[in-house]
């Protein structure tokens, strides 16, 4: 297995600077590639499904990446600072205890998006081949965890590789949609606006930016602490950004093409409508992408569950402890995928809604605990003491989050509730939009009681020695 000297350590996920390694610009393709391939075509296609016209739910998409990916990169950022995956840093919000509330949340997107995607996976190989499609769901996540068990290093090259790949396939799409393709001039393409899709579709591709959140950092933590903010933030977003505007738009035009089919058929259309046998080279290209963002999710719900365990009772990490992880997260998946399989797919843009209320009051306090209250200014030994200097609970960030969450209940807009404001919003959901100023705001103002000047001084004390002895 690659990568595995961290687990060395008695810190599970601490990378010390001597391991550190790789270039910034790495990180164009990890995220560029995370976003090419089916579940993020399936998420430009919210909108529309609810009755939007193309022009506008466009302006939806580009709006929505790009709030989405505004905070997902600043999350990215902290990773070579700390040397740290994204939800151990959860700890001096919340307590070394506390921190298993937003774990949860964690081991749930995984999970979840998981199962969706080796449903996806599923049908656009039936579309393909004619294949049995619960068959295809093992296969596919098998192939997922074998690329976890590699390691950081394979994910990164896989993900460049991929991103070549993605990148060849949606530029003779592009150019060729220009002068090939021609939507109907119906209302479906131009529309009135009509604003229940166009937010629906808005904050769904935010939710679905923002849910990298939660692992961005466990791919630039291997990079030199020397890394700065702006680089970090920058090559992330642009990746982020790029990759997601441009997959989503792929789903919103085929389903302005063709409504009436499923979605991998849809795509596989469009692309035949441009040159025969094209279609299914989209549909193939698009597949490869799914497959290695499903290795990034088995990988980080690995981290997260190892990380659970050790906080409910200290362990030691061991490469079968690892495998162990990723094998418990594969069965869970499985169960979810081989019995949900359709109803995951018809109700995504429900997951993504959860997803988006569970995410938002974390990833609000997360941030301006690192940029504003501590200015990155943290015990890495401490994080991984029980008793330490960040508490067991930190009634401080768990306030903040549970107000947060509880603000956005009268906006949340699903078919399983509808809360009053949103109802009076003829059902547009902008929870997103309350639940991070108060979160970020009730959590900054909780915080000016405390002595910074002296917590980051213990810290510093705290990590003096620490590339000596990492323990």
């Amino acid at each position: 297995m690659a990568n595995l000297k961290i687990f060395e350590h008695r810190s599970i996920d601490y990378v010390p600077l001597a391991e550190r390694h790789g270039k910034v610009w790495h990180l164009w393709p990890v995220w560029f590639s995370g976003e090419a391939h089916l579940a993020t075509v399936a998420t430009g296609v919210v909108g529309m499904a609810l009755g939007g016209h193309f022009l506008w739910m466009m302006l939806a998409v580009v709006l929505g990446c790009a709030l989405g990916t505004f905070f997902m990169a600043f999350h990215s950022t902290q990773g070579p600072q700390l040397g740290l995956p994204q939800m151990i840093q959860s700890r001096p919000q919340f307590g070394f205890v506390g921190a298993l509330l937003v774990w949860a949340v964690a081991l749930i997107a995984y999970i979840g998006y998981n199962a969706f995607n080796q449903a996806m996976a599923a049908q656009t190989v039936h579309t393909l081949f004619g294949t049995e499609e619960h068959l295809t769901m093992a296969i596919f996540a098998v192939a997922s965890v074998a690329v976890a068990i590699a390691g950081h290093d394979v994910i990164h090259i896989t993900q460049r590789w991929v991103a070549y790949l993605m990148i060849a396939a949606l530029l003779v799409f592009t150019v060729a949609a220009i002068f090939v393709l021609r939507l109907p001039a119906s209302e479906t393409t131009f529309g009135p606006f009509s604003g229940l899709p166009f937010l629906a579709q808005l904050f769904a591709a935010a939710t679905y930016q923002l849910s990298w959140s939660i692992y961005v950092s466990d791919y630039s933590r291997y990079l030199p602490k020397t890394v700065s903010v702006k680089e970090s933030f920058w090559w992330t977003a642009l990746g982020a950004f790029i990759g997601g505007v441009w997959t989503m738009l792929l789903g919103t035009l085929a389903a302005a093409l063709f409504p009436t089919l499923d979605l991998s058929q849809a795509i596989r259309a469009a692309g035949e409508a441009i040159f025969p046998g094209f279609g299914n080279f989209l549909l193939l290209a698009s597949l490869a992408g799914l497959l290695t963002i499903t290795s990034l999710n088995f990988y980080g719900a690995s981290l997260t569950l190892l990380s659970v365990i050790d906080s409910i009772k200290q362990i030691k990490p061991t490469p079968a402890k690892r495998l162990a992880s990723l094998v418990f997260c594969l069965i869970c998946t499985l169960i979810l995928s081989l019995v949900m399989s359709k109803n995951l797919i018809d109700r995504f843009g429900e997951f993504l809604a959860v997803l988006l209320y569970l995410f938002t009051p974390w990833t609000a306090i997360n941030l301006v605990d690192f940029y504003v209250v501590r200015k990155g200014h943290y015990s890495v030994r401490e994080i991984f003491n029980p008793n330490g200097m960040y508490g067991r609970w930190n009634w401080r960030g768990l306030t903040a989050y549970i107000v947060g969450f509880v603000a956005m209940i009268p906006f949340f807009s699903t078919e399983m509730y509808t809360g009053p404001i949103a109802h009076w919003l003829g059902g547009a959901d902008v929870a997103m939009l309350i639940g991070l100023p108060v979160s970020a705001g009730l959590y900054v103002l909780m915080c000016r009681s405390m002595d910074l000047d002296a917590d980051r001084e213990l810290a510093r004390l705290a990590d003096v020695g620490l590339e000596q002895d990492p323990a």
